[in-house]
């Protein structure tokens, strides 16, 4: 064999064997990926001050309850689209939404200091397999990158929500 047909033979014989397990493992990886928007079932997105989250959005029947500048309680019926429930999936997994905490709100003290009124946020994305649902205060004093992370979801999906309602009202 010559020194040519050497160097392609151990070439072949390392880079081969690794694509083909990189193929399988990733396949594997990719075909069992706990949340599949094929698999995707509802967004329930609530807010509020304190325990009292008047203010929900859910997918599953377009429901969308919130309090007016008059205080009182309105509901609408606010479907939201395949592509924008397609938009949404794709931005949580984006900013990393699967790997949040489910608990990110403000100990004790920091209530007594933020007062009352403090904004709560709860955002669960249920698929038939799998729930994650996330309960957020808007003074959470931990990591700033996940903190703006649960920001910029919280903005998109009312941005999404509130472009949708004013898309119906005209």
């Amino acid at each position: 064999m010559t020194n040519r047909g050497k160097k392609i033979f151990l070439l072949l014989s390392v880079t081969v064997p690794f694509l083909l397990y990189c193929f399988y493992y990733y396949g594997i990886m990719v075909k069992n990926a706990p949340y599949k928007f094929s698999e995707f079932d509802h967004i329930t997105f609530q807010y509020g001050t304190g325990d009292s989250l008047v203010n929900v959005y859910t997918s599953k029947n377009n429901t969308y309850k919130f309090l007016n500048k008059h205080d009182s309680l309105v509901t609408e019926n606010v479907p939201l689209d395949h592509n924008d429930l397609l938009y949404l999936h794709r931005k949580a997994a984006d900013l990393g939404f699967w790997d949040f905490p489910a608990n990110e709100t403000i100990n004790g003290d920091t209530v007594k200091a933020a007062g009352p009124k403090v904004l709560r946020y709860v955002i669960e994305f249920a698929y038939k397999r799998k729930t994650k649902r996330v309960v957020f205060d808007a003074p959470f004093d931990g990591n700033e990158r996940l903190k703006d992370a649960n920001i910029r979801l919280i903005k998109e999906i009312q941005k999404r929500i509130n472009d949708r309602q004013a898309e119906l009202r005209k």
